[in-house]
């Protein structure tokens, strides 16, 4: 295999002798040509559709060598070119050392020490293979060194907004009915090739794309085998001493190779299951292994919940509800007694929070019970677990509740939601201790808060207005905040609500008999 390489675990030392280049990506170096506010001109030496350039650098040594890190566009004005250059062998040397530090290209500039490329140089970099520019006099060195870091940062973003816009759509794979599958259709087709999910014994359990010839399909199933984790074998015991518990023998993470023209790619799954992702393509773009890590990413998620035992319970206790079963039946499966329900929504406006984000919350929260639904996450949480505030959230929690109140702690976290968001607090709790309520009977209780209401009972936007602006002492604005209307809206309806009750709604008495019942309703 050509130019097998591969990336350790955090774990394991790394030690690389590569030349380092910038976090950016390298520009085509016909593209720098392609400027025609430049005016260069090509006048030796290949220009390679593969040629490309990492930064630009201007010197005027006679032997540049020392200051070139490789991948350079080395420009310079010929100060440091002596008089009897051209009968020498000084543009061979000076050539070859550049040449020789890994330089891309040399851009000669024209005034005020040359008026032409000296033929020399010309012969040179033709000899050497290096492509030639020449320079302009109205064009500044620092003019083409600007023109440089612009297409950098034009192929940056471009690089950026085909990750973000691969992340979206494998995401939104992952949640189709068959996730794995989606995955790996969504990855090839991001990437132009291949990609195959082997299990631990290393079969192939899914693949999607063009599959790449016998060649490059043999070598991608062998580098799946160098970062698959392989459990050492027990020592020999030496006198009554048990065996030693097998560990796993540190693996690299990931690993690539080329063969066959085939850009090949190996990723091992979290969880040290064996599960290996393999990506074969016939180019290797800036982005492919950022996209291919969030392929990882997603694939160890699903692997892991069809290998799980927790997987298998909540998807026993999802079918046993479905079945018809009481929710405390099922509550055994899913790990607890108590449970707190969890409204969230982002801190900050804008699109419906996604798969991996739901998903990263509920992990926060100690929860893979999740549920996304519009713009609000919710998260069944088990009682032991105290949530707290998540950055870049605002969460309402319930009072932790026996599985038959499930119904009714998802209303309390939907209330403490709304006045979390009405007084821009990461995270209200539902209020939770003995109150004059308890003193009167549920069923008498439930009676007169039906009663009480009856005249709103019939307009749930009503209802649902009152008890907000109830719960906010009266709060105009914030009341228009956490229903999302605007504030002459609330008043109307709280006026319509003072109508219908025929109620004076600034009595203090008033107020709270109101809200003894819709507690109760």
């Amino acid at each position: 295999m050509e130019g097998t390489s591969t990336v350790p675990d955090t774990s394991a030392t790394s030690v690389t002798s590569a030349p380092p280049v910038p976090p950016t990506p390298p520009v085509p170096l016909s593209a720098l040509l392609a400027r025609e506010d430049l005016g260069l001109r090509h006048i030796a030496g290949p220009v390679e559709q593969d040629t490309v350039i990492h930064w630009a650098h201007t010197s005027e040594m006679a032997d540049p060598y020392p200051y070139l890190l490789g991948g350079e566009l080395l420009l310079t004005a010929g100060v440091h070119i002596p008089e009897a250059a051209g009968s020498g062998t000084y543009f061979d040397d000076y050539v070859s050392r550049i040449v020789a530090a890994g330089g891309a290209a040399l851009g000669f500039g024209l005034a005020p020490v040359h008026d032409t490329v000296p033929r020399a140089l010309v012969a040179a970099c033709d000899t050497y293979g290096l492509p030639l520019l020449e320079v302009p006099p109205q064009t500044t060195f620092s003019g083409v060194a600007r023109a440089v870091w612009q297409l950098m940062a034009q192929a940056r973003l471009a690089e950026l907004r085909r990750v973000t816009e691969a992340q979206q759509s494998l995401a939104a794979a992952a949640a189709r009915p068959d996730p794995v599958a989606a995955v790996l259709r969504q990855l090839a087709q991001r990437v132009g090739g291949w990609a195959v999910l082997y299990g631990p014994e290393g079969a192939e359990l899914a693949r999607a794309g063009r599959t790449p010839q016998d060649g490059p399909v043999v070598a991608l199933g062998a580098l799946a085998a160098v970062v698959r984790p392989v459990p050492t074998r027990p020592g020999v015991p030496q006198g009554p001493t048990p065996p030693p518990t097998p560990t796993p023998t540190p693996t690299p993470s990931s690993a690539t190779d080329t063969v066959g023209g085939s850009h090949l790619a190996a990723y091992a799954l979290g969880g040290g299951r064996g599960f290996v992702l393999g990506v074969a393509a016939p180019r290797r773009d800036p982005g492919d292994h950022t996209i291919a890590s969030v392929a990882a990413v997603l694939l160890s998620l699903l692997t892991g919940e069809q290998q799980s035992g927790s997987g298998s319970a909540r998807s026993a206790a999802l079918v046993r509800l479905l079945l018809g079963a009481a929710p405390e039946d099922v509550a055994p499966l899913l790990g607890g007694d108590r449970w707190t329900v969890v409204h969230a929504r982002p801190a900050a406006d804008g699109p419906a929070p996604d798969a991996v984000a739901a998903s990263a919350l509920g992990a926060a929260l100690g929860s893979a019970l999740i549920d996304t639904g519009g713009s609000v996450v919710r998260v069944l949480v088990p009682g032991d677990r105290e949530p707290a505030a998540q950055k870049g959230w605002i969460c309402g929690v319930s009072a932790a509740v026996a599985p038959h109140e499930w119904a009714s702690a998802d209303g309390q976290a939907a209330r403490a939601l709304a006045r979390a968001r009405a007084t821009r607090a990461p995270l209200v709790r539902h209020g939770e201790r003995p109150a004059l309520a308890d003193l009167v009977p549920p069923a008498d209780a439930a009676a007169h808060a039906r009663a009480l209401l009856a005249p709103i009972a019939a307009t749930p936007a009503l209802t649902e207005t009152l008890r907000t602006w109830l719960s906010l002492h009266g709060s105009w604005d914030r009341t228009a905040v956490a229903l999302s209307v605007h504030r002459n809206t609330v008043r109307q309806r709280i006026a319509r609500c003072a109508a219908l009750l025929e109620a004076d709604l600034d009595d203090a008495d008033v107020r709270m008999e109101l809200w003894f019942a819709l507690r109760e309703s």
